[in-house]
């Protein structure tokens, strides 16, 4: 049978459609869930931790609406933070498909746990408001988890410098609205007028600090990695000012899409 030249480039764009599809969408999550357990936060109906490990400060515990959590092996030396984790529990009476979304801000376990939960994103595992009343009362459940992608629409990734920064001897931050699957494995700061750069040390979750600081108007270099061993440095468009003041948030003017 003959086919027409429009066919066979309509046959092409589909084929090259249907491609790319299967290729955004497999980066919506690392692939199939890990069986484990969950708890929660005492005193965590709304919001999460101001005191996490990762180092957010009061900015843990309300990134993600609340829906964030601590992290035993996940946290990896402070590596895990800010990484999104799909999590839903699996008695199907209680349970819905679903689950639900966390961002990990802290460190911990409890009896085996992976995940210990704010109140408000363990309840959002359940059905309905009578279903999250019986997990709550559990106490701590049966749950499959999964690596997804971040998702902060409205920002760029942003730098805060931490409080315990003294301008221009000692210079900490923490990174903020993370997305993607990747993880922040370097950072590297460098003199924005000649592109000199330095390896910073993560000093515990997600700060970075050295105690010389380059002089004058600062610029980041950033390392991605995926689980695959895929890895790219990613450079701010924005730089830190020559006068950075501890305390302050600045925006990149980057974000990162996978």
């Amino acid at each position: 049978m003959a086919f027409s030249f429009h066919a066979v480039m309509f046959i092409a764009s589909a084929l090259i459609f249907s491609l790319l599809t299967q290729s955004q969408g497999d980066t919506t999550s690392s692939g199939s869930f890990i069986h484990s357990r969950a708890g929660y936060y005492p005193n965590s109906e709304e919001i999460g931790s101001e005191t996490g490990r990762c180092g957010y400060g009061s900015f843990g515990a309300i990134i993600n609406y609340g829906d964030v959590a601590a992290a035993s092996d996940l946290y990896r030396d402070g590596v895990g933070c800010g990484a999104c984790y799909q999590v839903r529990c699996t008695n199907v009476k209680d349970c819905s498909n679903e689950g639900v979304t966390v961002v990990i801000t802290d460190q911990g376990s409890s009896d085996r746990t992976d995940f210990i939960m704010s109140q408000k994103a363990f309840r959002k595992m359940a059905q309905n408001s009578y279903a999250a009343s019986s997990l709550m009362s559990q106490g701590i459940v049966d749950i499959e988890y999964r690596r997804v992608s971040c998702s902060y629409p409205k920002y760029n990734i942003t730098i805060k410098i931490d409080e315990s920064s003294d301008y221009p001897y000692y210079l900490a931050f923490v990174i903020w609205y993370q997305q993607g699957q990747k993880d922040i494995t370097a950072v590297q700061l460098c003199e924005t007028n000649n592109f000199n750069c330095k390896l910073l040390d993560r000093s515990y979750g997600s700060v970075f600090t050295t105690t010389s600081p380059p002089s004058g108007p600062l610029s980041l270099r950033m390392l991605f990695s995926s689980e695959d061993g895929d890895e790219k440095w990613v450079v701010p468009v924005n730089s830190i000012p020559e006068n950075w003041k501890k305390g302050a948030v600045y925006d990149t003017g980057v974000q990162v899409e996978v």
